[in-house]
């Protein structure tokens, strides 16, 4: 069903990484989500008013505030899609991740909202005739509102993995909750059915839990939301990729330094230091990195900058504190490595410089392993130490 509605609406459905293509994905997906439930609130609406049912009432105004969503999450996706002005120069792809901030927040909202008219409700415990085929009907309503917000969860969830879309997911797990919720209050109806003369509130009850579900979900959704505008770190996998692919060029020794900046799902923009040989042409070196950019550009759809990194392969003697190094930064801990190592003569003296990439929360101070290093190394070479510390921006 949802790859049938994307080949129905959208041209060159496949291409994901085409900005158009992805707000169309977007639009779809909210324009779907908008017709449910706006059908939703309105049959919910309607069985609230003739059952006197709060809970149903309550239920019915989610799905309005749903709706709600997927006319901001159309704005949203429109506003993403447009290309980068002099104000912002990256583009505007975060607008999603400020829409997925705005839903989880709504979702708190009707948690909360929610949660004192269940309260209400308990403490009052109101007692309410109703017309037998009126709460058949509603627990058909209920039931078939289930199925379609069972099938909604999926459809967002999809599109969301399709697309690597932070809104599609908050709404997913929306949709999830509304599913739970209404499940809660299928169940209050067909038991008051059952058992008319009930002496406490099982609606509240249950609308009580249900609302301190929402929230909790809510809490969540928001944390994921501010994640990304905060700045998360890139997933391995693509990186590791795009770190193996320029390995593989002829002249490339290594690579480190590598940062990643993410300005929306699909705005990456990366900078990398790719070490070459310090005796090649430095114009053949220069022209290597540029057919880099170009081809990483190309394949992955990523803005990247390369340093070009000089390094002496075929000094015997900085190949052997280069293997002591490893030695002894192995010895210090096994998250450790290093990179950039040179050397640097200046009259009579002698520096031997190089970086320390280090974890976050890492057991010892900078200083402490700049210590141990020097503790370790200076007693087998006549150099003075100059250590730089990173720290990893993509990791695990």
């Amino acid at each position: 069903m949802v790859n049938l509605l994307r080949k129905l609406f959208i041209k060159n459905y496949d291409d994901i990484n085409n900005s158009k293509v992805r707000e169309k994905h977007g639009l779809l997906a909210s324009i779907v989500g908008a017709i449910s439930n706006l059908f939703l609130f309105t049959v919910k609406l309607l069985a609230g008013i003739f059952s006197n049912s709060i809970s149903i009432l309550a239920d019915s105004i989610n799905n309005l505030s749903d709706m709600s969503s997927n006319i901001a999450s159309c704005v949203g996706f429109k506003m993403a899609s447009r290309p980068a002005d002099k104000e912002h120069p990256f583009g505007h792809e975060r607008i999603e991740y400020i829409i997925g901030l705005i839903i989880s927040i709504v979702i708190v909202f009707v948690g909360g909202s929610l949660f004192v008219s269940s309260i209400e409700k308990i403490i009052n415990n109101p007692q309410e005739e109703t017309n037998q085929l009126i709460k058949y009907i509603s627990i058909g309503i209920l039931a078939t509102s289930i199925l379609v917000k069972l099938w909604m969860a999926y459809f967002y969830n999809k599109m969301a993995k399709i697309i690597h879309s932070v809104a599609l997911v908050a709404t997913s797990k929306d949709s999830r909750n509304d599913c739970i919720s209404t499940t809660a209050i299928l169940i209050g109806t067909i038991v008051t059915l059952i058992w008319p003369n009930i002496p406490f509130s099982l609606d509240g009850v249950l609308g009580t839990l249900v609302s301190i579900f929402i929230l909790i979900s809510g809490i969540f959704m928001i944390k994921e939301a501010t994640s990304p505008l905060i700045g998360e770190t890139i997933e391995y996998d693509f990186v590791k990729e795009i770190v193996e692919y320029i390995l593989s060029f002829d002249g490339v020794y290594g690579v480190h330094d590598l940062m990643c900046h993410m300005y929306g799902p699909t705005k990456c923009f990366m900078t990398i230091h790719v070490e070459v040989d310090s005796n090649a042409n430095v114009l053949e070196s220069h022209e290597l990195i540029d057919s880099i950019e170009n081809d990483v550009k190309k394949k992955y759809g990523v803005e990247i900058t390369i340093h070009m990194d000089p390094v002496v392969l075929n000094d015997p003697e900085l190949t052997t504190i280069k293997e002591k190094l490893k030695i002894i930064i192995k010895e210090i801990d096994n998250e450790l490595s290093f990179h950039d190592l040179r050397t640097i003569t200046k009259s009579n003296s002698r520096t031997l410089l190089f970086d320390v990439v280090v974890p976050y929360k890492f057991k010892y101070s900078n200083e402490e392993i700049k210590k141990m290093i020097e503790e370790k190394l200076g007693n087998e070479c006549n150099y003075n130490l100059v250590i730089d510390f990173d720290y990893q921006f993509v990791s695990h």
